[in-house]
Protein backbone atom coordinates (compact mmCIF):
# COMPACT_ATOMS: atom_id res chain seq x y z
CA UNK A 1 0.00 0.00 0.00
CA UNK A 2 1.53 3.19 -0.97
CA UNK A 3 1.92 5.48 1.92
CA UNK A 4 -0.13 8.30 3.05
CA UNK A 5 1.12 11.07 4.85
CA UNK A 6 -0.59 14.29 5.95
CA UNK A 7 0.86 17.65 5.53
CA UNK A 8 -1.85 19.81 5.49
CA UNK A 9 -3.26 20.83 8.61
CA UNK A 10 -2.76 24.84 8.21
CA UNK A 11 -5.35 24.23 6.09
CA UNK A 12 -7.53 21.64 8.02
CA UNK A 13 -7.00 18.95 10.41
CA UNK A 14 -9.19 15.78 10.67
CA UNK A 15 -11.57 16.06 13.40
CA UNK A 16 -10.05 13.77 16.34
CA UNK A 17 -12.11 10.46 17.52
CA UNK A 18 -12.34 11.96 20.80
CA UNK A 19 -14.37 15.25 19.24
CA UNK A 20 -16.16 12.85 16.80
CA UNK A 21 -18.04 11.18 19.37
CA UNK A 22 -18.49 14.17 21.83
CA UNK A 23 -20.36 15.80 18.20
CA UNK A 24 -22.34 12.80 17.67
CA UNK A 25 -23.55 12.52 21.15
CA UNK A 26 -24.81 16.43 21.18
CA UNK A 27 -26.46 15.70 17.80
CA UNK A 28 -28.25 12.43 18.80
CA UNK A 29 -28.70 13.54 22.18
CA UNK A 30 -29.08 17.60 23.03
CA UNK A 31 -31.10 18.30 20.40
CA UNK A 32 -33.08 20.79 22.00
CA UNK A 33 -33.05 24.32 21.25
CA UNK A 34 -31.17 26.29 23.72
CA UNK A 35 -33.51 29.35 23.78
CA UNK A 36 -36.06 27.00 24.73
CA UNK A 37 -37.87 26.90 27.92
CA UNK A 38 -38.41 23.52 28.55
CA UNK A 39 -35.50 20.79 29.84
CA UNK A 40 -34.33 19.32 26.72
CA UNK A 41 -33.15 23.06 25.38
CA UNK A 42 -31.79 23.49 29.03
CA UNK A 43 -29.76 20.66 28.18
CA UNK A 44 -28.48 21.99 25.35
CA UNK A 45 -27.97 25.34 26.82
CA UNK A 46 -25.83 24.38 29.57
CA UNK A 47 -23.50 22.07 26.97
CA UNK A 48 -23.18 25.54 25.48
CA UNK A 49 -22.29 26.96 28.86
CA UNK A 50 -20.56 25.02 29.64
CA UNK A 51 -18.37 25.06 26.48
CA UNK A 52 -17.99 28.57 26.11
CA UNK A 53 -16.26 28.34 30.09
CA UNK A 54 -13.92 25.70 28.72
CA UNK A 55 -13.33 27.63 25.44
CA UNK A 56 -12.40 30.71 27.91
CA UNK A 57 -10.22 28.71 30.30
CA UNK A 58 -8.06 27.58 27.32
CA UNK A 59 -7.81 31.54 26.93
CA UNK A 60 -6.86 32.98 29.52
CA UNK A 61 -9.85 34.46 29.51
CA UNK A 62 -13.35 35.31 30.94
CA UNK A 63 -16.86 32.95 30.11
CA UNK A 64 -18.62 36.56 29.17
CA UNK A 65 -15.64 37.81 26.86
CA UNK A 66 -16.07 33.95 24.31
CA UNK A 67 -18.72 34.33 21.60
CA UNK A 68 -19.12 31.26 19.23
CA UNK A 69 -19.12 32.20 15.33
CA UNK A 70 -19.24 30.17 12.29
CA UNK A 71 -15.64 30.28 11.98
CA UNK A 72 -12.37 32.58 11.55
CA UNK A 73 -14.04 34.51 8.46
CA UNK A 74 -17.52 35.52 10.71
CA UNK A 75 -14.84 36.34 13.75
CA UNK A 76 -12.49 38.60 11.77
CA UNK A 77 -15.20 40.48 9.74
CA UNK A 78 -17.22 40.70 12.87
CA UNK A 79 -14.50 42.61 14.60
CA UNK A 80 -13.66 44.55 11.99
CA UNK A 81 -16.86 45.79 10.73
CA UNK A 82 -17.98 46.05 14.03
CA UNK A 83 -15.23 48.23 15.66
CA UNK A 84 -15.35 50.18 12.91
CA UNK A 85 -19.67 51.07 12.78
CA UNK A 86 -18.49 52.34 16.45
CA UNK A 87 -15.59 54.75 15.53
CA UNK A 88 -17.27 55.58 12.63
CA UNK A 89 -19.71 57.74 14.91
CA UNK A 90 -17.20 59.21 16.42
CA UNK A 91 -15.36 60.52 13.26
CA UNK A 92 -12.75 58.03 13.19
CA UNK A 93 -11.79 56.13 9.73
CA UNK A 94 -8.19 54.96 10.38
CA UNK A 95 -7.16 51.19 10.33
CA UNK A 96 -3.48 50.07 10.26
CA UNK A 97 -2.79 45.72 9.41
CA UNK A 98 0.27 44.16 7.96
CA UNK A 99 0.50 43.17 3.83
CA UNK A 100 0.07 39.32 4.51
CA UNK A 101 -2.86 39.32 6.45
CA UNK A 102 -5.11 36.47 5.50
CA UNK A 103 -8.37 37.35 2.92
CA UNK A 104 -11.00 37.16 5.26
CA UNK A 105 -9.01 40.56 6.72
CA UNK A 106 -7.63 41.74 3.91
CA UNK A 107 -11.01 41.23 2.10
CA UNK A 108 -13.20 43.01 4.86
CA UNK A 109 -10.99 45.71 5.14
CA UNK A 110 -11.35 46.48 1.23
CA UNK A 111 -14.70 46.32 1.67
CA UNK A 112 -14.61 49.11 4.20
CA UNK A 113 -11.91 51.00 2.05
CA UNK A 114 -15.31 51.67 -0.36
CA UNK A 115 -16.67 52.63 2.46
CA UNK A 116 -15.06 55.75 3.18
CA UNK A 117 -12.62 54.10 5.97
CA UNK A 118 -8.73 54.15 5.70
CA UNK A 119 -6.05 51.41 5.79
CA UNK A 120 -2.61 51.55 6.11
CA UNK A 121 -0.49 48.35 5.06
CA UNK A 122 2.37 47.85 6.99
CA UNK A 123 5.41 45.94 5.90
CA UNK A 124 6.60 42.44 7.36
CA UNK A 125 10.04 42.67 5.56
CA UNK A 126 11.84 39.39 4.53
CA UNK A 127 11.52 37.47 7.37
CA UNK A 128 8.00 38.03 7.61
CA UNK A 129 8.14 39.62 10.95
CA UNK A 130 5.99 43.07 11.68
CA UNK A 131 7.45 45.61 13.42
CA UNK A 132 6.14 46.70 16.49
CA UNK A 133 7.98 50.45 15.68
CA UNK A 134 6.21 50.79 12.68
CA UNK A 135 2.60 49.92 13.97
CA UNK A 136 3.24 52.69 16.56
CA UNK A 137 4.99 55.38 13.53
CA UNK A 138 1.29 54.54 11.91
CA UNK A 139 -0.82 55.08 14.55
CA UNK A 140 -2.83 58.76 13.84
CA UNK A 141 -5.32 60.61 15.98
CA UNK A 142 -8.06 59.02 13.23
CA UNK A 143 -6.91 55.39 14.27
CA UNK A 144 -9.23 53.06 15.83
CA UNK A 145 -8.00 49.62 15.02
CA UNK A 146 -4.90 47.61 14.26
CA UNK A 147 -5.07 44.47 13.26
CA UNK A 148 -2.14 42.12 13.22
CA UNK A 149 -2.55 38.57 13.07
CA UNK A 150 -0.71 36.69 15.49
CA UNK A 151 0.59 33.65 12.86
CA UNK A 152 0.90 33.79 9.40
CA UNK A 153 -1.04 31.04 7.69
CA UNK A 154 1.19 30.45 5.14
CA UNK A 155 4.78 31.23 6.52
CA UNK A 156 3.86 30.70 9.53
CA UNK A 157 5.64 33.58 11.29
CA UNK A 158 4.69 34.65 15.02
CA UNK A 159 4.27 38.16 15.01
CA UNK A 160 5.31 40.30 18.68
CA UNK A 161 1.35 40.52 19.61
CA UNK A 162 2.31 41.74 23.03
CA UNK A 163 4.63 44.38 22.39
CA UNK A 164 2.44 45.87 19.87
CA UNK A 165 -0.87 45.50 21.70
CA UNK A 166 0.98 47.31 25.05
CA UNK A 167 1.02 50.09 21.74
CA UNK A 168 -2.10 50.25 21.16
CA UNK A 169 -2.93 50.58 25.01
CA UNK A 170 -0.69 53.01 25.75
CA UNK A 171 -2.60 55.29 22.41
CA UNK A 172 -6.32 54.09 23.36
CA UNK A 173 -6.64 52.25 19.69
CA UNK A 174 -8.27 48.56 19.48
CA UNK A 175 -5.82 46.01 18.73
CA UNK A 176 -7.65 42.72 17.13
CA UNK A 177 -5.75 39.45 16.56
CA UNK A 178 -6.54 36.69 13.43
CA UNK A 179 -5.02 33.83 15.45
CA UNK A 180 -6.20 31.26 13.83
CA UNK A 181 -3.54 29.37 12.77
CA UNK A 182 -2.16 30.12 16.61
CA UNK A 183 -4.79 28.68 18.82
CA UNK A 184 -4.28 25.17 20.43
CA UNK A 185 -0.51 25.04 18.45
CA UNK A 186 1.11 27.71 20.74
CA UNK A 187 0.32 28.62 24.46
CA UNK A 188 -2.21 31.75 24.32
CA UNK A 189 -3.25 33.70 27.30
CA UNK A 190 -5.55 36.68 26.12
CA UNK A 191 -4.98 38.69 29.41
CA UNK A 192 -1.31 38.10 29.38
CA UNK A 193 -1.19 39.41 25.89
CA UNK A 194 -3.40 42.34 26.35
CA UNK A 195 -5.41 42.21 22.89
CA UNK A 196 -9.05 43.95 22.67
CA UNK A 197 -10.51 40.90 20.33
CA UNK A 198 -8.92 37.26 19.42
CA UNK A 199 -10.56 35.29 16.27
CA UNK A 200 -9.99 31.53 16.39
CA UNK A 201 -11.77 28.46 13.98
CA UNK A 202 -11.87 25.21 15.89
CA UNK A 203 -11.19 23.16 12.20
CA UNK A 204 -7.14 24.06 12.59
CA UNK A 205 -7.28 21.94 15.86
CA UNK A 206 -9.39 19.17 15.18
CA UNK A 207 -12.60 20.09 15.61
CA UNK A 208 -15.58 20.50 13.02
CA UNK A 209 -15.53 23.25 10.11
CA UNK A 210 -18.51 25.86 10.66
CA UNK A 211 -17.46 27.08 14.16
CA UNK A 212 -15.10 29.03 15.96
CA UNK A 213 -15.01 32.04 18.37
CA UNK A 214 -14.23 35.76 18.84
CA UNK A 215 -12.66 36.63 21.85
CA UNK A 216 -14.14 40.12 22.77
CA UNK A 217 -12.15 41.95 25.91
CA UNK A 218 -14.57 43.30 28.87
CA UNK A 219 -15.68 46.87 28.00
CA UNK A 220 -14.67 46.70 24.50
CA UNK A 221 -18.07 47.51 22.36
CA UNK A 222 -18.31 46.99 18.40
CA UNK A 223 -21.71 46.69 16.44
CA UNK A 224 -23.37 43.09 15.79
CA UNK A 225 -22.76 42.00 12.50
CA UNK A 226 -25.66 39.48 12.28
CA UNK A 227 -28.87 40.72 14.22
CA UNK A 228 -32.32 38.93 14.58
CA UNK A 229 -32.43 36.76 17.87
CA UNK A 230 -31.46 37.28 21.03
CA UNK A 231 -28.95 34.38 21.11
CA UNK A 232 -25.06 35.07 22.24
CA UNK A 233 -26.32 37.98 24.63
CA UNK A 234 -27.87 39.66 21.77
CA UNK A 235 -24.54 39.81 20.10
CA UNK A 236 -25.12 37.30 17.49
CA UNK A 237 -28.19 35.94 16.01
CA UNK A 238 -28.73 32.08 15.22
CA UNK A 239 -29.91 29.22 16.36
CA UNK A 240 -26.41 27.85 18.16
CA UNK A 241 -24.76 24.90 16.28
CA UNK A 242 -24.59 23.03 19.97
CA UNK A 243 -23.18 20.11 19.08
CA UNK A 244 -20.03 21.55 16.66
CA UNK A 245 -19.91 24.24 19.62
CA UNK A 246 -19.35 21.13 21.98
CA UNK A 247 -16.74 19.60 19.42
CA UNK A 248 -15.16 22.92 19.88
CA UNK A 249 -14.85 23.07 23.74
CA UNK A 250 -13.59 19.04 23.37
CA UNK A 251 -10.80 20.06 20.79
CA UNK A 252 -9.29 22.88 22.49
CA UNK A 253 -9.41 21.46 26.02
CA UNK A 254 -7.08 18.31 24.26
CA UNK A 255 -5.26 20.92 22.28
CA UNK A 256 -3.93 23.06 24.93
CA UNK A 257 -3.96 20.27 27.75
CA UNK A 258 -0.23 19.46 26.77
CA UNK A 259 0.91 22.28 24.52
CA UNK A 260 5.02 22.60 25.81
CA UNK A 261 5.59 18.69 25.35
CA UNK A 262 3.85 18.56 21.74
CA UNK A 263 5.41 21.98 20.56
CA UNK A 264 9.09 20.38 21.44
CA UNK A 265 8.40 17.40 19.01
CA UNK A 266 6.34 18.81 16.59
CA UNK A 267 9.46 21.73 16.43
CA UNK A 268 12.21 19.23 16.12
CA UNK A 269 10.45 17.43 13.60
CA UNK A 270 9.86 20.27 11.33
CA UNK A 271 13.72 21.40 11.81
CA UNK A 272 14.74 17.71 10.61
CA UNK A 273 12.45 18.25 7.55
CA UNK A 274 13.81 21.91 7.05
CA UNK A 275 17.44 21.08 7.48
CA UNK A 276 16.73 18.01 4.57
CA UNK A 277 15.02 19.88 2.28
CA UNK A 278 17.86 22.79 2.36
CA UNK A 279 20.31 20.74 0.96
CA UNK A 280 18.84 20.79 -2.40
CA UNK A 281 20.10 22.81 -4.52
CA UNK A 282 18.55 26.52 -4.83
CA UNK A 283 15.66 25.87 -2.14
CA UNK A 284 15.60 28.08 0.37
CA UNK A 285 13.07 28.57 4.04
CA UNK A 286 10.32 31.31 3.84
CA UNK A 287 10.21 33.55 6.96
CA UNK A 288 11.78 33.44 10.25
CA UNK A 289 13.83 30.24 10.98
CA UNK A 290 12.78 30.01 14.97
CA UNK A 291 9.66 32.78 15.25
CA UNK A 292 7.31 30.20 13.58
CA UNK A 293 4.65 27.60 14.39
CA UNK A 294 6.31 24.71 15.13
CA UNK A 295 4.99 23.00 12.71
CA UNK A 296 4.97 25.20 9.95
CA UNK A 297 7.92 24.58 6.43
CA UNK A 298 7.17 27.20 3.82
CA UNK A 299 9.95 26.48 1.27
CA UNK A 300 10.23 27.82 -2.54
CA UNK A 301 12.43 25.65 -5.43
CA UNK A 302 13.49 27.48 -7.90
CA UNK A 303 13.22 26.02 -11.30
CA UNK A 304 9.98 24.72 -11.45
CA UNK A 305 5.93 25.58 -10.52
CA UNK A 306 4.37 24.87 -7.15
CA UNK A 307 1.34 23.37 -8.22
CA UNK A 308 3.20 20.57 -10.02
CA UNK A 309 5.30 20.26 -7.62
CA UNK A 310 2.06 19.25 -5.37
CA UNK A 311 0.42 17.22 -7.75
CA UNK A 312 3.74 14.63 -7.62
CA UNK A 313 3.69 15.04 -3.72
CA UNK A 314 0.25 13.96 -4.19
CA UNK A 315 0.78 10.82 -6.39
CA UNK A 316 3.59 9.53 -3.65
CA UNK A 317 1.28 10.01 -0.99
CA UNK A 318 1.76 13.61 0.60
CA UNK A 319 -1.02 15.79 0.77
CA UNK A 320 0.87 19.99 0.63
CA UNK A 321 -0.18 22.91 -0.58
CA UNK A 322 1.69 25.98 -2.11
CA UNK A 323 -0.05 28.36 0.68
CA UNK A 324 -3.73 29.19 1.65
CA UNK A 325 -6.27 27.15 0.87
CA UNK A 326 -8.61 29.98 0.62
CA UNK A 327 -7.10 30.78 -2.58
CA UNK A 328 -5.70 27.46 -3.97
CA UNK A 329 -7.69 27.83 -7.10
CA UNK A 330 -5.67 31.19 -7.95
CA UNK A 331 -3.05 31.30 -10.27
CA UNK A 332 -1.29 34.29 -8.64
CA UNK A 333 2.06 33.58 -6.91
CA UNK A 334 0.96 34.14 -3.03
CA UNK A 335 0.82 38.09 -1.71
CA UNK A 336 2.26 36.48 1.62
CA UNK A 337 5.83 35.77 -0.50
CA UNK A 338 5.51 38.75 -2.23
CA UNK A 339 4.92 40.77 0.57
CA UNK A 340 8.38 39.15 2.03
CA UNK A 341 10.21 40.50 -0.92
CA UNK A 342 10.36 37.35 -3.04
CA UNK A 343 10.50 37.66 -7.41
CA UNK A 344 7.36 36.24 -9.04
CA UNK A 345 9.38 34.00 -10.76
CA UNK A 346 10.40 32.23 -7.22
CA UNK A 347 6.92 32.54 -5.66
CA UNK A 348 5.53 30.31 -8.18
CA UNK A 349 7.99 27.47 -6.98
CA UNK A 350 6.28 27.34 -3.38
CA UNK A 351 5.64 24.30 -0.96
CA UNK A 352 3.95 24.55 2.81
CA UNK A 353 3.90 21.51 4.73
CA UNK A 354 2.48 21.92 7.91
CA UNK A 355 2.88 18.77 10.63
CA UNK A 356 1.07 18.36 13.98
CA UNK A 357 1.22 15.92 16.58
CA UNK A 358 0.39 12.70 14.59
CA UNK A 359 3.37 12.99 12.14
CA UNK A 360 5.59 10.60 13.22
CA UNK A 361 9.98 10.68 12.33
CA UNK A 362 9.21 8.35 9.69
CA UNK A 363 6.99 10.22 7.48
CA UNK A 364 9.49 13.53 7.89
CA UNK A 365 12.11 10.56 6.40
CA UNK A 366 10.14 9.50 3.53
CA UNK A 367 9.23 13.68 2.91
CA UNK A 368 13.33 14.09 2.84
CA UNK A 369 13.83 11.03 0.85
CA UNK A 370 10.84 11.77 -1.58
CA UNK A 371 11.35 15.52 -2.32
CA UNK A 372 14.58 16.03 -3.50
CA UNK A 373 13.35 12.85 -6.49
CA UNK A 374 10.34 14.87 -7.33
CA UNK A 375 12.66 18.22 -7.73
CA UNK A 376 15.16 16.29 -10.18
CA UNK A 377 12.15 15.43 -12.26
CA UNK A 378 10.46 18.47 -12.65
CA UNK A 379 13.43 20.19 -13.21
CA UNK A 380 14.67 18.39 -15.52
CA UNK A 381 11.45 19.25 -17.94
CA UNK A 382 11.40 22.99 -16.75
CA UNK A 383 13.56 25.51 -19.07
CA UNK A 384 13.63 27.77 -16.83
CA UNK A 385 15.80 25.55 -14.28
CA UNK A 386 17.85 25.49 -17.76
CA UNK A 387 17.94 28.48 -18.08
CA UNK A 388 19.28 29.10 -14.58
CA UNK A 389 21.94 26.28 -15.00
CA UNK A 390 23.17 27.98 -18.12
CA UNK A 391 23.63 31.36 -16.06
CA UNK A 392 25.83 30.01 -13.26
CA UNK A 393 28.17 28.29 -16.44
Amino acid sequence: MKRFIYADNAATTPVSEHVAQVVASVLTANYGNPSSLYSKGAEAAKIIDDSRAAVAKALGAKTNEIYFTSGGSEADNWAIKGAAIEAAKKGKKHIITSKFEHHAVLHTLAALEKQGFEVTYLDVYENGIVHPEDVEKAIRPDTFLVTIMFANNEIGTIQPIAEIAKICKEKKVLFHTDAVQAVGHVEIDVAELGVDMLSLSGHKFHAPKGVGALYIRTGVRIANLIDGGAQERGKRAGTENTASIAGLAAAICDATANIPEKCEKITRMRNKIIDGALKIERSRLNGDRDARLPGNINMCFEGIEGESLLLMLDLNGICASSGSACTSGSLDPSHVLLAIGLPHEIAHGSMRLSIDENTTDEDCDYIIEVLPKILEYLRAMSPVWEEIKNSEK
